[in-house]
């Protein structure tokens, strides 16, 4: 959790740097017909105990700013590599916090480095990831939002980790293919809640545990996966970027039985609270 907010305060300190009206307006920087956007990455589970993720630039694709690719990050930006897997329990990347003209927002682009790694739980030495694609012409991913001068947009990007990486045959190598799924808060909910279990024979407690690494999942009610994520330390998640309506959760934990919820509706600008759920113990 130290190295994702040790990376916030470095995004923060770059944007504050490109924001040069930061400390001439208390009304969010937002003018005559311009809109601020912020873009935030999350993560969705994935079976890994490292994803590690260089990101070298941010750019966006707007008529309105020019058309064309055009660069959110300051002259001085500094590369930097986040652990994907740190980004549950309500943590979160601060990818960009800019003011740039109302209009049309087609696509924002993340381009990815060299520097992508990958850890496996049981092995110590970290896996080469290969990233093609998103090292020739950056990472594409599709907003198609009309922004209404004045206005603020908050975009969440959430990293499905699992489907994002391919391992290619029996040769050992691993392959970066970014799935991304993109939602507007403005548009959307959250579900939150706290996973607990039994402590585990042998531990010396008593009453259940925060269950740290628990896998949570967010259904429609039709059984389709919407999103997903991991307890942090604390036994703590948040799915974010959720359209209105009902859903149900799923969580998973080795050593424990596979929990499902109950109907929970989730409403534009709301977090949703699934509460304290205790997942049980098989009986031998």
């Amino acid at each position: 959790m130290k190295k994702i907010v040790l990376l916030i305060a470095i995004f923060m300190v770059a944007i504050l740097g490109f924001q040069s009206c930061s400390n001439d307006n208390d009304n969010d920087n937002i003018i005559d017909n311009t809109a601020r956007v912020q873009l935030k990455l999350v993560d969705a589970p994935g079976d890994y105990e490292e994803v590690n993720i260089e990101i070298i630039d941010v750019l966006i694709n707007s008529p309105e700013n020019g058309g064309g690719w055009t660069t959110i990050t300051p002259d001085d930006f500094t590369p930097i590599i986040v652990d994907l897997t740190e980004l549950i329990g309500g943590a979160e990347l601060l990818l960009s916090d800019v003011i740039i003209p109302s209009g049309m927002l087609k696509e924002v682009r993340l381009v990815l480095g060299d520097n992508n790694t990958l850890v496996i739980e049981g092995k110590s030495d970290p896996v080469h990831l290969d990233t093609p694609s998103a090292q020739q012409s950056g990472l594409k991913i599709k907003i198609n939002t009309q922004l209404e001068p004045g206005y603020s947009y908050t975009f969440i990007f959430d990293w499905n980790v699992e489907k994002s990486i391919v391992k290619a045959g029996n040769s050992g190598k691993y392959l970066l293919k970014p799935v991304i799924r993109v939602n507007a808060e403005v548009n959307s909910g959250s579900i939150k809640g706290e996973v607990v279990g039994p402590a585990m024979e042998g531990d010396g407690i008593n009453g259940p545990v925060p269950l740290k690494g628990a896998k949570v999942r967010a259904y429609t009610i039709d059984g389709v996966e919407e999103a997903g994520t991991f307890s942090d330390g604390n036994g703590n998640f948040i799915i974010r970027g959720l359209d209105p309506g009902e859903y149900k959760i799923k969580i998973e934990h080795i050593n424990y039985i596979n929990y499902e919820s109950g109907t929970i509706n989730v409403i534009v600008g709301e977090v949703s609270d699934a509460g304290t759920i205790e997942l049980k113990v098989p009986v031998n």
